[in-house]
């Protein structure tokens, strides 16, 4: 069965390979409790603040678990 899931994740000025990092193990976590045998895309996508400042992060991960 193919699946998407998405991770989001505050960035935070001086902070941001701390959280990439932070997220980038959360994902691969949740794929390996998944039980997941292929990953077909991962992508990125930032949210910006009111003055347009990048604020968060968000992750959208299609993958696929056995039947």
């Amino acid at each position: 069965m193919i699946n998407v899931k998405t991770f989001a994740t505050p960035i935070k000025i001086f902070a941001t390979m701390r959280e990439l990092h932070d997220l980038d193990a959360q994902v691969e976590t949740f794929l390996r409790e998944e039980g997941a045998d292929a990953v077909f895309s991962m992508t990125d996508t930032t949210t910006v603040g009111e003055n347009g400042e990048t604020i968060g992060l968000i992750r959208a991960v299609a993958y696929r678990v056995p039947d």
